[in-house]
């Protein structure tokens, strides 16, 4: 089994409501297992920031799967729960995605691993923080990670999964 760090977010419709299908929806997938799921946050979108505030949460999974396949297992969910990919960085239903893991690393074309926005952004390393505070992701931890951003402030605390 190979521990990953999965984000999960969502701007559209019940967003609450949709991380919590997301979470069900992947503790049935085989091959999974869900270990921890942070609290949920809104968040500001990120990158195209014309569009409606996000709710963000991320969940520590151990997967039998190589990293491709708990890749695929990942967008096979947001397809099951309704996405359709209009634009990059634009509004959706459910975005899942594959953060990192402690052990695996992975430069292709379909799979970067560790993601390669991740420390930029507030939204993924707010949540993870609070699950992984220690874990460590391009030689730093994610509490030092934190003290790099200047927009954490702009993630709210909304409620536990």
């Amino acid at each position: 089994m190979t521990e990953y760090y999965i984000g999960i977010g969502s701007n559209m419709g019940n967003r609450e409501q949709m991380l919590r299908k997301a979470v069900e929806t992947l503790r049935k997938c085989d091959g999974i297992v869900i270990k921890a799921v942070s609290s949920i946050y809104e968040t500001p979108p990120w990158g195209k920031t014309n569009q409606a505030s996000f709710l963000n949460a991320v969940l520590k999974i151990e997967s039998e799967l190589d990293p491709e396949d708990t890749l695929q297992t990942c967008l096979a969910v947001e397809i099951a729960l309704g996405r359709v990919r209009h634009e990059k960085w634009g509004a959706r239903t459910i975005d899942v995605d594959l953060l990192c893991s402690p052990t695996v690393e992975k430069d292709t074309v379909l799979l970067k691993l560790p993601h390669p926005y991740m420390t930029q952004r507030a939204f993924v390393l707010v949540p993870l923080h609070e699950i992984a505070p220690g874990l460590i992701v391009k030689g730093q931890t994610i509490e030092e990670w934190m003290h790099v951003l200047h927009d954490i402030d702009t993630i709210k605390f909304l409620a536990p999964m």
